[in-house]
């Protein structure tokens, strides 16, 4: 079968474009304004990517069309396949249908940590020798691809409450139906396509709503917005995570809460790099405790770890090595990532695009660095609810753990980012140019400082424009 996906560079519908291809179809794709790493990861599996939407590229005349959902009515591709009658699909049903159907599927979902949680599921199922096939939406360290179909029948998704399609306005994750589903959290965001967290919390019941009797909900003991989710019905088992709890509140827990366990999540470094997570059941005298030892940043980390862990156990995969396991995650690309160190200055490129994300990147930074070298927090509002303002009120305390922070102030954009510089409690100035914000810290930056540029976005190739500045300074 010849498909042809709108929208191809989407790290979603990347990932669908490489499991067509393993599927044994013919893959053809467009897209625009695309960027790393979805773009190289593409080229290097033989996968072309037309430039734009240009209608002639249906010229082929594809059997099927797999519709990206950032793709709108008006868009010209998308206009000839429905003008022609061309069949069409979004990547959810598409991937529920020629993929999922008959997997124990083990999603991930919540506002934050999907990805890197994704990744780490995989990498310790990965390493338990179940070989199982995943939908990561992002580049793992650990695998060379962010999705294959696998050789068991275990398939972890990254379960988006994004909208599936111009046509379907349903969340993604509705399609997945998982037997193993990680709640990580949940706060307003997508102010694009969601009114308000009411209506984020309906979509997040539709997901439970499709969860079998014999499947498990691994979710934190303290979120109260999943709380209000699930008060709505539940017909899953659910195994709760507390964070950082002693004993006693862990044996009351578990007597008052667990089906089946209540887990406690014991930091013991503050800047995430070790942690025990305890297994405590009702009746049982001693919890079982797993350690962890490994290279992930922030406690935000530990959190994605130690529920990872969790949904590995309802597979099968004892505790102890899903502890081994991640003591060998080597993480996600654009998730605190490396880009360059030059003349005594790091520069990271991280993801993070909603105040809790940013504040909770740097705040694992800050705790590794313990005060070694400055942080400079440069931030692109690019996403759809940043731009909308929906943040503004919020967004300048996120970067207070850094030592001076930067912001973009994009075109056609709500969200006053002068006011953030001027209101916030770290020393901040607001551009409205790349260039700007590359001079102004090629100027400022000194040795043992570490850069953290924070976008979901290309953000104008700003990590690269950056590394040569500081190369040659004026």
């Amino acid at each position: 079968m010849h498909l042809h996906i709108i929208g191809i560079c989407g790290t979603f519908m990347g990932s669908i474009a490489l499991l067509a291809r393993q599927l044994g179809h013919r893959v053809s794709g467009c897209d625009a304004n695309t960027y790393p790493p979805m773009n190289i990861q593409l080229e290097e599996c033989g996968i072309a990517v037309l430039d734009g939407y240009l209608p002639e590229h249906l010229d082929g005349r594809p059997e099927l069309v797999v519709v990206g959902n950032t793709i709108a009515r008006g868009n010209p591709v998308l206009e000839r396949a429905l003008e022609e009658g061309m069949p069409c699909t979004s990547g959810p049903q598409w991937l529920a249908q020629y993929v999922l159907r008959g997997k124990w599927v083990l999603g991930v979902a919540g506002t934050h940590g999907k990805t890197t949680a994704s990744a780490m599921l995989a990498w310790i199922l990965e390493f338990a020798g179940l070989a199982p096939g995943f939908l990561i939406g992002g580049v793992t360290q650990n695998f060379p691809v962010s999705s294959r179909l696998g050789e068991t029948p275990f398939f972890v998704v990254e379960a988006d409450e994004y909208d599936s399609a111009f046509c379907d306005k349903r969340s993604k994750f509705v399609h997945y139906a998982p037997r193993t589903t990680i709640l990580h959290n949940l706060e307003f965001d997508h102010a694009d396509i969601f009114d308000d967290l009411a209506a984020m919390q309906r979509q997040f019941h539709h997901l439970i709503r499709t969860l079998p009797g014999n499947g498990r909900i691994v979710m934190p003991a303290d979120e109260p917005a999943l709380d209000e989710v699930l008060a709505q019905g539940c017909w899953t088992p659910v195994q709760r995570v507390g964070f950082d709890l002693d004993e006693a509140q862990c044996r009351r827990l578990a007597q008052a809460n667990c089906q089946e366990a209540f887990w406690n999540v014991r930091p013991q470094a503050s800047d995430g790099g070790r942690f025990e997570l305890q297994k405590h059941c009702a009746g049982a005298p001693r919890p079982v405790v797993a350690a962890v030892s490994w290279q992930q940043t922030g406690l935000h980390n530990v959190r994605n770890g130690a529920a990872a862990m969790i949904a590995a156990e309802h597979a099968g995969v004892p505790v102890a090595t899903a502890a081994q396991a991640l003591g060998g995650f080597r993480g996600v690309k654009r998730r605190l990532e490396l880009r360059g160190i030059v003349n005594g200055v790091t520069v990271y490129d991280d993801f993070a695009h909603h105040p809790t994300a940013i504040g909770a990147t740097l705040q694992g930074l800050s705790a590794r660095l313990a005060g070694e070298g400055r942080i400079i927090a440069v931030v692109e509002p690019r996403s759809n609810t940043m731009k909308a303002g929906v943040h503004q009120h919020v967004l300048a305390e996120s970067v207070d753990r850094a030592d001076l922070a930067v912001w973009f102030q994009p075109e056609h954009c709500r969200l006053d980012c002068a006011a953030l510089a001027a209101g916030g409690s770290t020393p901040a100035r607001a551009f409205g140019e790349v260039d700007g914000i590359v001079s102004h810290l090629a100027a400022i930056a000194k040795p043992g400082d570490h850069v953290v540029i924070m976008s979901n976005g290309g953000f104008g190739g700003i990590h690269e424009k950056l590394l040569a500045a500081l190369k040659s300074p004026a």
